[in-house]
């Protein structure tokens, strides 16, 4: 039997909630195996992060060369990405990977609202990353931050997508988290479908790494050779299910169900 292998390449939470840790529990959940290349080390829990650690570069080169020469993934997740130079850095390894589908969560704007990418990390991502990803999935706040415009509206939104897709990106998922809206809405835009996807919007402060596993879910489902939009209509059912079925874990934000969507589905 083939297993279908994922790869994210991103930062260590070690509260577990987000990050490495949720990408590989998520692929795990899945079906997909799962490996990692770490970017950043942190020390983290549900209260917030106590320290961060960049990894050298060339333990970053060590660990992508390690798996393209023996684990090779039919698809890749990037998360965390630090600075302009490891974005450069995992553009020019990620380009030359054959038949690889690459879903980018540009990591960029904390829960708080402080930017976590500069001005020149944002420029890179923009030029080197984008035009390689399958798909990419930012919050209003990093849309607006990638599109250089303010969000504010349903039609805000659908311009936005169709800039990131004629920036390069094959597709877009806008994660509407952020918005004034009943619902959770996000869009989802690419050259062959545009549509809006709600779920009920639910009362929890337990959303640490909602979309870190909302995008390893959807690149799981790439691995196995799901469909673009099939992907990422079951990564918006198993983060709703993860965000509605709380573990109540920790004394802050506490982390988002992974389990919850293969126990509905046992039902």
């Amino acid at each position: 039997m083939k297993i279908a292998q994922a790869l994210t390449i991103a930062g260590s939470d070690s509260g577990g909630g987000a990050g490495i840790q949720a990408d590989l529990k998520t692929f795990q959940e899945r079906g997909v195996y799962g490996m990692s290349v770490l970017t950043a080390v942190t020390a983290q829990n549900t209260l917030g992060v106590k320290s961060f650690h960049k990894v050298p570069l060339v333990t970053l080169d060590d660990q992508l060369d390690a798996i393209r020469e023996d684990l090779m993934p039919q698809a890749v997740k990037t998360g965390m990405l630090v600075d302009a130079e490891i974005i450069h850095h995992v553009a020019q390894e990620l380009k030359d990977w054959p038949e690889m589908q690459l879903v980018i969560d540009p990591v960029m704007i904390a829960k708080g609202g402080e930017a976590l990418l500069e001005w020149e990390a944002l420029q890179t991502l923009r030029k080197e990353l984008l035009p390689l990803a399958t798909l990419v999935t930012p919050n209003i706040p990093e849309a607006e931050a990638l599109v250089g415009m303010s969000i504010e509206t349903v039609e805000d939104t659908e311009r936005a997508a169709r800039m990131l897709v004629d920036l390069g990106a094959g597709a877009v998922v806008i994660k509407g988290g952020h918005a004034n809206m009943k619902q959770a809405a996000d869009f989802f835009f690419s050259s062959e479908l545009a549509t809006w996807l709600t779920s009920k919007r639910f009362d929890t402060k337990h959303t640490h790494g909602t979309w870190c596993t909302f995008s390893a879910c959807i690149t799981a489902e790439l691995a196995k050779g799901t469909s673009l939009a099939e992907s990422v209509r079951i990564g918006k059912a198993f983060i709703s299910c993860a965000i509605e079925q709380t573990l109540g874990i920790g004394h802050g934000h506490g982390p988002t169900n992974h389990f919850a969507y293969r126990e509905r589905e046992w039902k």
